[in-house]
């Protein structure tokens, strides 16, 4: 590993030390994936990662490449403690908005722990209902803590791969390209083509 990314990655790991250091143990990291987009589910990953991990590349999911993303999957699930995804459907975001949609996937998540983490670092999220584990909010937690950005990329790998699914079911849309954000082709193929199945309702009530 090159000095700058060895030196990346203790900065990324200093908030989770500081909390080892103070006899918290095991750490989950939850970040979610496709909060914005106008199709498809949203995903939200949990990972305890062990206290010495420095798997090289980590990073929030939104700066490392597609290609580099479905790499450090692997290695995440390979390394961690005890992983976590749930998906939450475009009708359920439709029925409680996304944002209680997000909420009601981390509580899946926690559900989902095979271990029981001493403490939860979650990316914004606040009023969470974590089955009585303490956690701690982290504005832009995906770019300042390693728990966080390990789980952003478990999130958006996961909610890649489906949309690619999708993208066989209705290739007209594009899905494979933007993975159903908003993008001007995106619209453009609603507006032709109308709504599919998958299209979150509460989201394109301006595009038809």
């Amino acid at each position: 590993m090159k000095e700058k990314e060895l030196e990346r990655l203790i900065k990324l790991k200093e908030l989770e030390q500081n909390l080892y250091q103070k006899r918290i143990h095991t750490i989950c990291g939850i970040d979610e994936a496709g909060r914005g987009p106008l199709a498809g589910p949203v995903v939200i990953a949990g990972v305890i990662m062990p206290p010495d991990s420095m798997i090289e590349g980590v990073n929030d999911s939104k700066k490392v490449s597609e290609k580099k993303r479905e790499r450090l999957y692997d290695e995440i699930i390979q390394e961690a403690i005890s992983y976590s995804v749930a998906i939450i459907g475009h009708d359920i975001i439709d029925d409680i908005n996304i944002l209680q949609a997000t909420k009601k996937g981390l509580t899946q998540v926690v559900e989902g722990l095979a271990v029981k983490p001493d403490l939860i670092l979650v990316d914004a999220l606040q009023h969470i209902n974590t089955k009585g584990i303490p956690y701690e909010s982290i504005v832009k937690g995906d770019a300042k803590c390693y728990s966080i950005a390990a789980a952003s990329i478990l999130a958006k790998v996961t909610r890649d791969r489906i949309m690619r699914e999708w993208d066989e079911v209705y290739p007209q849309y594009g899905f494979i390209a933007h993975k159903g954000y908003g993008t001007a082709k995106h619209i453009a193929a609603i507006r032709e083509y109308g709504l599919c199945p998958i299209h979150r309702r509460s989201f394109t009530t301006h595009f038809v």
